[in-house]
């Protein structure tokens, strides 16, 4: 028993010094040991009190626990009540199908043949919609395509059915667009001007195919719903007769319209120009114009000179009096210089003044000549170097865009049809010129063979005489 007294004692001592250790402040204030009967009186009272707090918490814990069972049981209540819902529901959901396809097949039944009717306004409504988007009458008539698209979406989506307003009204519109096709009328729109301008301007309307103001042809955007002019217009016989149309008063006049809806006139406006097609020439191309233009002018030079020069030589023959002005003139001048002279003498002198007017009657033909050579020569020059270039195209570039090859291309056909252009009329002029230039020179030749046999039979006769 002392043994286990002095046990008990040993650890009351090691739990004293521990909470000695864990109190700190009183522990260093106590300097000197606690006896054996004031630690067991301290250690009762720790214990009792430890007791007492034990006691605390082990009925905050019963508390605590009774909470959790009870919001464990309603939670348990509730999770059962919405299981009892969840079946109700599908219960009534399941229900609810089969009245639904219930309905739905009796919808079927009654609506029968009306149910392809309104498939078929569906359609109607999407081809009409698509038709005024791109018709020259919404110009005037704006927002009849939205009643239809808003009718074919809530249709297609929904499954809604159309009311009779709106069937009259899909009908109303399909009409109205069959009766202003056949009218020409005049309406006030802001037209958006080649310049970017807005300007309010009298349109005039040929149906659904054109719409025409101030002498140009005009195009609508279904999609932004402007009017515009086009940037290019066709060729001008086709402004003048919108020209015509805008003048009339009700009288019929010739126009020129698209009743593709603007693709044929789309094509128009894109053939290049005149200019354009010479400048699609290239540099090669201005050469030919440049070596024709000089020629031409050398052309009509010759053709003026030598239509004088043979009227002047007509006049001479219908004269007695030599004059200077004219080659015929200077010839028979060379006879009375030499009026003793023998007939070889004479010959030789009028054979030297015939040869002294042939150059300038034959000026620049040679010339003339040579263009009618080189400019075909040149034109196959830009044909060589187009197609060059076109193969060049290819290869970088492989032949799927035919644009890439239409430059080289054109720039080849272009170049010889204007060395064409050049050399045909070039050859008829010098025809013409060297036909004249040769007529001139044979009437020469002529008088001056007349000239010379009248001086063979004078001299004849004086050696007869003699």
């Amino acid at each position: 028993m002392t043994s286990l007294i002095h046990s008990l004692v040993s650890k009351v001592a090691i739990v004293a010094l521990i909470g000695a250790c864990a109190l700190g402040a009183s522990a260093q204030e106590n300097a000197r040991a606690l006896d054996l009967d004031a630690l067991l009186k301290q250690l009762e009272e720790g214990k009792f009190s430890q007791s007492q707090q034990n006691q605390a918490r082990e009925q905050d814990f019963i508390a605590q626990r009774s909470e959790q069972d009870r919001v464990l049981r309603e939670t348990i209540e509730a999770r059962d009540a919405m299981l009892r819902t969840s079946e109700l529901l599908e219960t009534n959901f399941e229900e609810n199908e089969f009245k639904l396809a219930d309905l739905n097949g009796a919808l079927d039944n009654r609506l029968g043949s009306l149910k392809e009717l309104f498939g078929v306004l569906q359609q109607v409504a999407g081809d009409t919609k698509n038709k005024f988007y791109n018709s020259a009458i919404s110009a005037q008539i704006p927002d009849r395509a939205n009643f239809l698209d808003e009718m074919a979406q809530s249709m297609g989506s929904s499954s809604k059915l159309a009311s009779i307003e709106e069937i009259e009204r899909v009908w109303f519109e399909v009409q109205r667009e069959m009766t202003e096709s056949g009218k020409v009328t005049r309406f006030n729109t802001e037209v958006v001007e080649a310049g970017g301008q807005k300007v309010n301007k009298t349109v005039t309307r040929v149906g659904p195919f054109a719409l025409v103001a101030d002498g140009k042809y005009l195009e609508f955007n279904g999609v932004t719903g402007n009017v515009s002019e086009l940037v290019r217009q066709p060729a001008e016989r086709f402004l003048t007769s919108i020209s015509e149309l805008e003048a009339s008063n009700g009288e019929l006049v010739r126009f020129g319209l698209d009743p593709t809806g603007g693709s044929i006139l789309g094509l128009l406006v894109q053939a290049p120009s005149l200019k354009e097609r010479v400048e699609q020439g290239g540099l090669v191309g201005y050469i030919i114009l440049v070596v024709g233009a000089i020629g031409l002018l050398l052309a009509i030079e010759r053709l003026i000179s030598l239509s004088i020069i043979r009227t002047k030589v007509n006049r001479q023959l219908k004269s007695s009096t030599f004059k200077d002005t004219n080659p015929l003139g200077r010839i028979m001048q060379v006879r009375d210089k030499y009026p003793h002279a023998d007939t070889e003498s004479l010959e030789l002198h009028l054979t030297e003044a015939i040869l002294g007017e042939v150059p300038k009657l034959s000026r620049f033909l040679t010339i003339i000549k040579i263009i009618s050579v080189v400019a075909p020569l040149m034109g196959l020059l830009g044909t060589v170097t187009g197609m060059i270039n076109t193969f060049q195209a290819i290869t970088l570039f492989g032949t799927g865009d035919p644009k890439l090859m239409a430059g080289g291309i054109s720039q080849a056909l272009v170049t010889t049809v204007l060395g064409l252009v050049v050399a045909i009329p070039m050859t008829l002029l010098y025809a013409i010129l060297n036909t004249r230039s040769k007529n001139v020179v044979y009437i020469l030749q002529e008088q001056a063979s007349g000239v010379i046999a009248e001086r063979a039979e004078k001299q004849t006769q004086l050696s007869k005489a003699n």
